[in-house]
């Protein structure tokens, strides 16, 4: 628990600028690793929620890289990450990694997979990174600051009626979750221009900060997921949440431009995308 006389620092605080500057270093680190060291006969290393929700040997070596370089340098922190990392840490701060978000896409050689990492201060996510190699890209975003795609500036697209709007969207790896979601595509479809699925949620959210989709939503997502995309994208400019009254959560997460998020968000609820 925080001292009772600690003062968090500002968002212009240099702290900030340390944290990321380890989050984009140990990310840049581990999408190198990720591109440069794939084997050409990379394989399944285990299964966890179900025999197609997979892990590879680079999944496990990116995740020991990215806890190895920040523990170096913050060896009081905290981490969770998606493949067992996890520590209490006794400095307020904890890195929330996904060291390939978009395991199949990258088992399968499909480019749409990033380094996802965030840096919680005493609970609230202040600094996200997500490195996206193949697509040559690197979104940052300190709370407060802004985003950021390699070095420039970031901002949501404008928001068309939800009937125009292009919607990105995931599925579990769970067969009832996956014919629950499934409904939902069915029923949301012809209300909306097209729905895309990339098989990357970080990367599907810093496509919303960017203004490449117009809105995201997903069923299930955990920690690891979100933590750096919802970051981006909120600091894009982008609303985030979960159903009404809710933050981003394995519910549901949801992130859009603000007009196609007030349609969006109850839709989905009404919808009942939040459950199996």
């Amino acid at each position: 628990m925080p001292d009772p006389q600690y003062t968090a620092p500002s968002h212009t605080d240099p702290f900030y600028d340390e944290l990321l500057e380890l989050a984009l270093e140990a990310a840049g680190r581990a999408a190198t690793l990720l591109r440069d060291g794939r084997p050409a006969d990379l394989g399944v290393a285990a299964t966890k929620t179900s025999p197609i929700d997979v892990v590879t040997e680079m999944d496990l070596a990116s995740e020991k890289l990215i806890t190895d370089f920040i523990g170096e340098h913050r060896p009081t922190d905290g981490f969770l990450g998606e493949e067992g990392a996890g520590s209490t840490g006794t400095s307020g701060v904890r890195w929330v990694i996904d060291p390939v978000d978009g395991t199949v896409n990258y088992l399968y050689g499909l480019p749409s997979w990033a380094v996802s990492i965030a840096a919680e201060k005493d609970g609230e996510t202040v600094v996200g990174v997500v490195a996206a190699p193949m697509r040559g890209e690197t979104f940052q975003a300190v709370r407060g600051r802004g985003a950021h795609l390699n070095g420039e500036p970031i901002h949501h697209r404008p928001a068309p009626p939800l009937s125009q709007a292009l919607v990105g969207t995931g599925f579990g790896y769970l067969t009832e979750r996956r014919a629950a979601q499934a409904e939902v595509v069915r029923t949301l479809l012809p209300q909306v221009r097209d729905i895309r699925r990339g098989g990357s949620a970080a990367i599907d959210l810093c496509d919303v900060a960017c203004g490449r989709l117009d809105g995201y939503y997903e069923r299930g997502l955990n920690p690891w997921d979100l933590a750096a995309g919802v970051l981006i994208a909120s600091e894009a400019g982008a609303l985030t949440g979960g159903r009404p009254g809710h933050a981003p959560s394995h519910e549901l997460t949801l992130a859009a431009s603000p007009g196609v998020f007030a349609e969006l968000q109850p839709l989905l609820d009404d919808l009942g995308a939040w459950h199996d």
